[in-house]
C-alpha cells in the first residue's frame, strides 16, 4: 500500500469554505478510483494560515496514476483551488504502508 501526502495553504478566514469544498468535491473524487483504499482531509490553524493535508492510501503506483495521471508525483488541483490557495505546490510525497 501507498500512502500520498498533499499539502496547500488557504487563508484562515476562508477555510471553513475551503473544508467544506474538499469534502464535497475532492474527497468523493479520490474514493471514486479504483485502487483507493481510503482518503482523508487534516486541517491545523496557525494565526492567518490554515494547512491543509490530504491523505490517501492506494492498493499500487498504477492506482495513483489512475487518479493523478502519468506524473504521479504531481499534485493534483480542482477549480475551486484558484479561489482558496495561497501556493501551488508542485509535488506530493508518496509513502510505503507497512503493517504490523
Amino acid at each position: 500500500m501507498i500512502a500520498r501526502i498533499w499539502h496547500g495553504t488557504v487563508p484562515a478566514a476562508k477555510s471553513d469554505e475551503y473544508l467544506k469544498r474538499t469534502r464535497s468535491v475532492a474527497i468523493p473524487d479520490y474514493r471514486s478510483v479504483p485502487g483507493n483504499c481510503g482518503a482523508f482531509v487534516l486541517r491545523r490553524v496557525e494565526g492567518e494560515v490554515a494547512h491543509f493535508i490530504t491523505l490517501s492510501f492506494w492498493e499500487s503506483h498504477d492506482a495513483i496514476v489512475k487518479f493523478a495521471g502519468q506524473n504521479a508525483e504531481g499534485a493534483k488541483y480542482y477549480d475551486f483551488d484558484r479561489d482558496f490557495l495561497l501556493e501551488f505546490e508542485p509535488l506530493v510525497n508518496h509513502y510505503e504502508v507497512y503493517e504490523d
